[in-house]
């Protein structure tokens, strides 16, 4: 399999099953003629979160890493009108088009945009009281180790943590590798499995996107 492939297959499946969405669209578009890096997730991608979203029930959701916004509008729509999800991002110009994007979609009354650096934003958040239903990590790689530690911190019994990136081209399994976000990622599934507080799992992708994958865990015991 090729590329080529793997893109004609996603594209074939988001032709049958996600229709076309002005504010999705646009939300790339915008983000696209910004200069943003491409590093959103793929329509499918963000169909599934919505789907894990409303399987899992949440009325709470947590996304470290907004970039321009496009996963923060797929996983917002899966929330009653009256929650609230937060989303973290470190850069000011990312943030500005995210909430551009976000109140294209109609969304500005559930999202809450916080600007700053995550990890030292999610003590704050830790210090008013939130617990979260889902939580979202899509950020910089080398700190997933610490995301997660907070992502325990802030979940209950019940609550979903999904990891986007964690197969990094497949370079994963290179222990050796001197590349700081394949060690972020080594170290935070590594986390994964000795944590006993959740029973986790990972899954390979292929598709628009490159290889890569998911990793997704669910809370078992209350912190």
């Amino acid at each position: 399999m090729t590329q080529e492939q793997w893109t004609a297959v996603d594209h074939y499946f988001t032709d049958l099953l996600v229709p076309p969405d002005p504010a999705l669209d646009a939300a790339l578009q915008t983000s696209a003629a910004a200069g943003l890096p491409p590093h959103n997730v793929s329509p499918n991608q963000g169909k599934l979160l919505l789907l894990l979203a409303q399987i899992q029930g949440a009325r709470t959701i947590l996304e470290i890493g907004t970039l321009g916004g496009y996963s923060t509008i797929w996983l917002a729509r899966a929330l009653p009108s009256d929650r609230r999800l937060i989303t973290l991002e470190v850069d000011p110009k990312h943030a500005e088009i995210a909430r551009v994007n976000i109140a294209h979609a109609g969304l500005s009354d559930i999202v809450d945009l916080r600007l700053g650096q995550a990890l030292s934003t999610l003590p704050q958040i830790a210090a008013e009281g939130h617990t979260f239903d889902l939580i979202f990590i899509d950020a910089d790689k080398p700190n997933n180790p610490d995301y997660f530690t907070w992502a325990l911190k802030l979940s209950r019994s019940g609550s979903l943590i999904i990891a986007d990136n964690v197969v990094r081209n497949g370079a994963v399994v290179d222990s050796s590798s001197s590349d700081p976000s394949v060690q972020g990622v080594r170290r935070f599934n590594e986390l994964l499995a000795s944590e006993p507080r959740v029973n986790a799992t990972a899954i390979q992708t292929v598709g628009s996107k490159g290889y890569d994958g998911f990793a997704i865990a669910i809370v078992t015991t209350d912190q």
